[in-house]
């Protein structure tokens, strides 16, 4: 089934669902969101994160890290809530530093109410940046997790230490699935010098894919993640979504609206990509419905030449108080038990 053809079995679905009212099956979201260094601050000596403790550059202290955590935590009860009634089942993030932020994280007031649980693994990464999974211990079953390293060079004989691949195995609403959650190598040294490095990372995704359907050809298997390149890049593109997968992102990212603002650009990194089984119109328990950016006015630069930018914690080194410089990405499943 290619992307074409899903494209015109959705058109179908909406129509049909549009005609049926009376059809009312549950609904569950899942997200990712990139967080934007949420670190805590404890110096950890074995990493690069001396910028974010109280003695460092941008002077990151209890009280910002507090405010940081209530913010995130406001921002990832909302998502979705419109169309599913609650936040979200499963939550990929990255840029966080360790498990303890995520367990933070999870138990804010905001969040504790619907008994978030967490899966994290410290990764090479030298500033200590790694991902994770947020999940709703009502929603979601963890029956498996593990991690899956990257080995990519900066130049011949010259490792460069990312994030490692975080793959989770469970049931949500019941019914089995795999995630694979990520964070690509970034472009700070340009697009197309680092192109291989994001290439290298997705024939890594593509080995634990053909690994999950050596064993079960039906596996519903969700890739979540902020790429570092955009649903039509040759990594994404030509090296992650083949045949077997859909890219519900395609349709969200235009000149006027993306995940994140790049000198007055907007990216679409962060991609929630879906096996084709997830797209089945009949007899499909765990039924892709829709996806969206959670970008609510609130997330916003409000004021200024960066208005309607997501409004972001630091900006260099100065202070701004806000969320992330990303926004939250989240599709809408159709559970049919």
């Amino acid at each position: 089934m290619n992307q074409s053809d899903i494209s015109q079995e959705q058109h179908h679905l909406s129509k049909a669902e549009a005609n049926n009212t009376s059809s009312n099956p549950e609904i569950a979201s899942v997200a990712f969101y990139n967080l934007e260094n949420l670190f805590d601050t404890t110096d950890d000596p074995r990493t690069l994160d001396d910028d974010f403790t109280p003695e460092g550059k941008k002077n990151w202290n209890g009280k910002r890290y507090q405010k940081k955590l209530r913010k995130l935590s406001n921002v990832i009860s909302k998502i979705g809530t419109d169309t599913v009634g609650g936040p979200p089942s499963l939550v990929g993030v990255a840029e966080v530093e360790n498990i303890e932020v995520m367990e933070a994280l999870a138990t804010t007031n905001t969040l504790y109410e619907y008994g978030y649980n967490v899966v994290h693994y410290d990764s090479p990464d030298e500033r200590g940046i790694d991902v994770g999974l947020l999940y709703r211990k009502d929603h979601f079953e963890v029956t498996r997790s593990e991690t899956f390293a990257v080995y990519i060079e900066n130049e011949p004989g010259v490792r460069d230490y990312t994030r490692d691949i975080l793959y989770i195995t469970g049931k949500l609403m019941g019914h089995p699935v795999h995630v694979l959650v990520n964070h690509w190598p970034s472009r700070r040294e340009g697009a197309q010098e680092t192109a291989h490095k994001r290439i290298a990372v997705a024939r890594r995704c593509r080995q634990i894919i053909s690994d999950i359907q050596g064993l079960d050809k039906e596996a519903r298997i969700i890739i979540m993640g902020d790429f570092n390149d955009g649903p039509h890049s040759e990594s994404v593109k030509n090296h992650l979504v083949q045949h077997d997968f859909y890219n519900p992102m395609v349709f969200l990212g235009t000149r006027y609206e993306g995940s994140l603002n790049h000198r007055f650009e907007w990216y679409l990194f962060d991609q929630i990509i879906l096996s084709t089984n997830f797209m089945r119109l009949h007899r499909n328990p765990l039924r892709y419905s829709s996806s969206k950016i959670y970008n609510d006015v609130a997330l916003t630069e409000y004021r200024g030449k960066f208005k309607g930018n997501p409004f972001r914690t630091y900006a260099g080194k100065r202070y701004l108080g806000g969320y992330s410089d990303h926004f939250p990405v989240y599709v809408i499943l159709d559970i049919n038990q």
